[in-house]
């Protein structure tokens, strides 16, 4: 194993002046901060903010656990890479894979794969692991055994046959990553293990371990290592938004309110990029009235600017989101051409009323009033805690209030919050939708097989939607290999959230990623979007192998 970096010395500055400092970055003003990263940081060593203590750390790296060290991703690999800006497919442990038809998948295993150990990695490992995840159910957060009839292991052979025609398990199964069978079949209940000293396949593997910062060190048997630069990363437990703007971080996930004039100006080598990862709207509750009138829905949509929403809510970082359901411009190219303004519905006030009208409410010039003739108000549950959640709930209470419409805000705990939406006991909901796969963004919002009635919980469909026409959508796309016929469906669910408005679509959410181009390049960017720059999940992966020392790039 190579050597570790020494734990980093840390500059601290004087108690009071934090705390100052702290002020003004959450304020938004413009005072000068400059970073000081720490000299005894080599050029082969990169300090990243990518796993927060709270406030130290606990060793788990239990790649399936909610709450495992985020650096297992890196430390564990999947058998697909999946782009979470776009849902493309890029072969990882597996070199490549088929789909002859709707219910079976056949994966090629990489070869010269080897754990941290030096124990190759063969297709035993792959049927291990999902014949654990049948045992240990806990384990499958995905859900891909549920999708799985059987799966036979024929040397680097992977057959997989579904229980029904199921064309988009295949993101949903290759996205599994695969743990050791040598290492994992004696632990008694993996699906509570820690696995405290973990031996994965990963371009990294855990160097030194403290509650206050752990590293990583590159793997020289990786089947990537020649496009692996970096020798080590460091990953402190102390990451807040003051530690970030001063301590030089050189790659970090966070928002950052007033970005130029935080992270920007605290290094001339600073940079962000910030494409969208999702649909923030408005979830309306369509098992109760008068949200499961398609009317009602329409005229809030037309009632407000989606563009305002999202300059108040994203300080002007997010684009107003289409009413297509797509991520634009991530997935431009499976957009449907027939689709007015991209998707996108302006205000139009006027029309707002008339759509309300059409719904049998009146409205008086001051008051929006029910088909009963009560004032028509209700609620809107958000998070507490998230920030521009809270700023966009109360710019739709402002937008609304213009034509007569009073909106109260609820905001729950983050727990209570999802314990709430997955009982179906709210009205109306902030919440994010779709994302990277157009397809299951659609069908987890969509689909009838989720719905379930208000006091049943569902982590699925939570807005209790029900079409005739998305279910036969959602089937013939699940019966589908032909990637022009899916194109097709895919115009067609594109219409149907356009038109029925399940959701109303206000802005996109960010993907928030801050680095330095001082020390390493070769970042994502908007310009070259192979990757996002989530500093989680499997995007280090891919990232990792694009990164150069600036050093080497200019000697």
């Amino acid at each position: 194993m190579a050597s570790a970096p020494p734990l980093l010395r840390r500059r601290t500055l004087l108690g009071g002046a934090s705390l100052a400092a702290t002020g003004l970055l959450a304020s938004g003003c413009s005072l000068q901060i400059r970073s000081r990263p720490d000299p005894t940081i080599g050029p082969d060593t990169m300090l990243v903010a990518g796993d927060k203590g709270t406030p130290t750390f606990t060793a788990n790296f239990n790649p399936f656990h909610a709450n495992k060290r985020t650096a297992a991703s890196i430390l564990y690999e999947p058998l697909i890479w999946i782009n979470p800006l776009d849902g493309e497919l890029v072969p990882w442990l597996a070199e490549s894979w088929d789909q002859p038809d709707p219910q079976r998948i056949v994966l090629t295993l990489r070869e010269g794969v080897s754990w941290h150990d030096g124990t190759p990695l063969t297709g035993e490992d792959v049927d291990y692991t999902f014949r654990m995840l049948q045992d240990f159910p806990a384990n499958d957060v995905a859900g891909a055994w549920g999708r799985i009839d059987t799966l036979e292991v024929d040397g680097r052979t992977i057959a997989i046959t579904l229980k029904s025609p199921d064309s988009p398990a295949l993101p949903v199964i290759g996205q599994t990553v695969i743990v050791p069978r040598h290492l994992w079949e004696g632990v008694a209940d993996p699906s509570t293990w820690r696995n405290e000293e973990p031996v994965g396949s990963g371009p990294f593997q855990l160097g030194t371990f403290t509650a206050l910062q752990y590293t990583l060190d590159r793997f020289p048997g990786h089947w990537q290592a020649s496009s692996i630069d970096i020798e080590h990363l460091v990953y402190p437990a102390a990451s807040e938004e003051l530690d970030l703007v001063t301590k030089g971080y050189d790659w970090a996930y966070a928002y950052m309110s007033d970005v130029e004039n935080t992270w920007m100006a605290a290094n001339d080598a600073n940079r962000y990029w910030f494409p969208p990862g999702g649909i923030i709207g408005l979830h309306p509750n369509h098992d109760v009235a008068p949200f499961d009138d398609v009317d009602v829905r329409r005229g809030l949509a037309l009632a407000l600017d989606g563009r305002q929403v999202a300059e108040v809510a994203a300080e002007g970082y997010m684009d107003e989101a289409s009413q297509s359901g797509l991520l634009l411009p991530n997935q431009e190219d499976l957009l449907d051409p027939s689709l007015p303004e991209r998707g996108i519905i302006g205000q139009d006030t006027q029309a707002a009323i008339a759509a309300f009208e059409k719904a049998g409410f009146t409205y008086d010039g001051t008051t929006m009033r029910t088909p009963e003739g009560e004032p028509f108000t209700f609620a809107i549950t958000t998070a507490n805690g998230y920030t521009d959640w809270l700023r966009a709930v109360q710019e739709v209470q402002r937008e609304l209030g213009a034509i007569g419409i009073a909106v109260d805000i609820d905001a729950p705990q983050p727990a209570a919050y999802e314990a709430n939406l997955s009982s179906g006991d709210y009205q109306v909901a902030v919440g994010s939708s779709n994302g990277s796969d157009a397809f299951q963004g659609f069908s987890n919002l969509m689909s009838g097989e989720y719905y379930v009635p208000v006091g049943e919980t569902s982590q699925n469909n939570r807005i209790r939607y029900r079409s005739a026409e998305a279910d036969e959508l959602i089937t013939r796309y699940r019966a589908s290999v032909d990637e022009a016929e899916q194109t097709e469906i895919l115009h067609a669910l594109q219409r149907l959230f356009h038109t029925d408005l399940p959701v109303i679509a206000l802005y996109y959410g960010g993907l928030w990623g801050l680095y330095n181009q001082a020390r390493f390049t070769g970042w994502p960017t908007a310009e070259d979007p192979y990757a996002p720059l989530q500093t989680y999940g499997s995007s280090p992966l891919l990232v990792l192998t694009r990164l150069r020392r600036a050093q080497k790039e200019a000697s």
